[in-house]
């Protein structure tokens, strides 16, 4: 039985950059070609970048990218190539791959299934396709679906019934806990029942609040994971598949297809043992980890900046978003500040200082009193006759995000906000305080897998990166004497949980009692996330992790009187 050597390109494109993505594509073919490949895949949208979102709306956006697709086919002389580009057909256009070789655009394959859920609004912008487009060559016939297509069964059983052995999925498929086992169980699947070989590609890299994580892979038609790529990280995988007719035709095709004849080289001379190294997906804990340090990395680069600005307060969040921001871009790159009051401890401040000395970064300081005292006489007639309270804590974080943003116009940082998922959901941040900066680490991560992914990175790089005493003490905001995040929230772990259940599932305030929380716990909560969504709707994009997150996934009405 002969062999298809398919080599899939695991590569970090930008979204808008089409020069630089036909560079990149080019530079991958030209590896693919040194070990003799049959076939180089590309991801979903490779040409554009994924999402563009309403770049789509620019015609001359739509022409520019099928120029660089008509540019990446002129260097397809001994290969054949599939990247996504966008297609444009009349007046509709399409999320297509493009097929190429010989240095021709000689088809395209449409994607049928549109997503238009959770992250994805694909029927805004996209017309979906009806038919399949087949590459016959000597010894076996090649299929090709796009993302989404090989999550329903009919694409799949219409390219077996048509005689196709193996498919090319190509893919821009973000990351979210638990996606790469979800993908891994769908594709197996997808192979057994319909016995073909599944050549699945991914992207990588950050684009805004998403993060696409990679683990490319190949199945054989039994089944059996052969080859699977890293996460987080460019590759470029190699691997030699059956090639073999399938006979199994017991489906009905119901969409048309199209057939592309090409002949390939069967000249393979070289070794593939490097390629051929199975990489399993990390633990949970590393694969947050990574899609938090990658998601800031390519955030801060493709936008431009080099450096970044993070205001430390000396307790867990801020600890955390530092800590990833000098993995992501190296200690000489990120710059702290620490913004003390009189209700700032002692400990607060030497759990600071520790943090940025186990980091390799200088810590500067900044006292507030003098700025927040001016304010308290400033406002003192107005405020007569009044308790000190909510309005007084909230102008102490004010002045810090003032003075941070400051610290970014006369440099250049980009700051990054420390608030987490747990507090953005009840509004436990002030807006233009601690919520100013421009991206917002790990603002879908919850509080108790903040404390997850410190203990985590001790345990991974063997030391105490991040100190102990951050760790274990209880948190607060320091915005008076005595202050704990408890007396204002329940329990983090609590909090979380119901947190999940209401904002992440969806279920109504009867369905999470029937869980066993507290009645008055779970109103106080739901109160909270309901009126605290103008918040969110003001904070800084971050990088989605979870399976709903506020930026992309839930869009709820902030005039909104229903009661759940």
């Amino acid at each position: 039985m002969s062999k298809l050597r398919i080599a899939l390109a695991q590569i970090n494109p930008t979204v808008g950059d089409l020069t630089g993505n036909v560079l990149k594509i080019k530079k991958f073919i030209k590896k693919a070609e040194k070990v003799n490949s049959d076939i180089i895949v590309f991801p979903e949208l490779s040409i554009t970048g994924y999402p563009p979102e309403d770049l789509l709306l620019k015609s001359h956006f739509i022409e520019d990218n099928i120029k660089a697709a008509k540019e990446v086919a002129k260097h397809t002389s001994n290969i054949i190539a599939i990247y996504g580009f966008v297609e444009k057909e009349n007046k509709k256009i399409f999320n297509s791959a493009a097929i190429s070789h010989n240095q021709q655009l000689l088809g395209t394959q449409k994607k049928i299934y549109l997503p238009n859920y959770g992250v994805f609004d694909e029927k805004r912008y996209f017309s979906s396709g009806h038919s399949h487009s087949l590459i016959n060559l000597e010894n076996s016939t090649v299929g090709i679906n796009i993302c989404e297509d090989i999550w329903h069964p009919n694409p799949t059983k219409n390219l077996a019934a048509s005689g196709v052995s193996t498919i090319l999925n190509i893919n821009g498929s973000p990351f979210q806990i638990g996606k790469i086992e979800e993908r891994k169980r769908l594709l197996i699947k997808r192979a057994k029942e319909n016995k073909v070989n599944i050549a699945y590609v991914n992207m990588v890299g950050g684009q805004d609040e998403l993060v696409f994580d990679g683990g490319s892979m190949f199945i054989n038609f039994d089944g059996k994971i052969q080859v699977i790529g890293p996460q987080f990280t460019e590759k470029l995988l190699v691997y030699d598949l059956d090639e073999h007719q399938n006979q199994d035709r017991s489906q009905s095709i119901t969409y048309s297809t199209n057939s592309i004849n090409i002949k390939t080289s069967k000249n393979k001379k070289h070794i593939l043992e490097k390629f051929n190294t199975t990489q399993e997906s990390c633990i949970e804990e590393d694969q947050i980890l990574q899609a938090l340090i990658l998601g800031t990395k390519d955030y801060v680069q493709k936008t431009g900046f080099s450096k970044v600005l993070i205001a430390l307060s000396g307790g867990i969040d801020s600890a955390l978003v530092a800590t990833i921001a000098s993995l992501a871009l190296g200690p000489e790159n990120v710059r702290c500040v620490y913004l003390p009051s009189r209700f700032s401890s002692q400990s607060s401040k030497s759990d600071a200082n520790q943090l940025c000395i186990n980091l390799g970064i200088n810590l500067n300081e900044i006292s507030i009193e003098d700025i927040f005292s001016t304010y308290e006489s400033t406002l003192s007639e107005d405020f007569k006759n009044t308790n000190w309270g909510v309005a007084e804590e909230n102008l102490q974080s004010r002045i810090r995000g003032a003075l941070v943003m400051a610290l970014s116009n006369k440099f250049g940082y980009l700051v990054l906000t420390t608030g987490n998922k747990s507090e953005m959901a009840v509004g436990y941040a002030t807006i233009y305080g601690d919520m100013a900066g421009g991206f917002a680490v790990i603002k879908d991560v919850p509080k108790t897998l903040v404390y997850k992914i410190s203990n985590y990175i001790n345990l991974k790089y063997k030391k105490e990166i991040i100190p102990e005493s951050i760790i274990t003490k209880e948190p607060s905001a320091e915005l008076k004497f005595d202050q704990k995040d408890s007396d204002s929230l329940p329990p983090y772990e609590i909090l979380d949980k119901i947190l999940e259940l209401y904002v992440e599932k969806d279920f109504s305030t009867y369905e999470i009692q029937t869980m066993g929380f507290d009645n008055d716990i779970i109103n106080h909560v739901i109160k909270l996330v309901d009126k605290n969504e103008y918040k969110r709707r003001q904070s800084a994009p971050g990088i989605k992790i979870t399976a709903k997150n506020f930026d992309r996934d839930r869009r709820m009405p902030l005039s909104n009187k229903y009661i759940n």
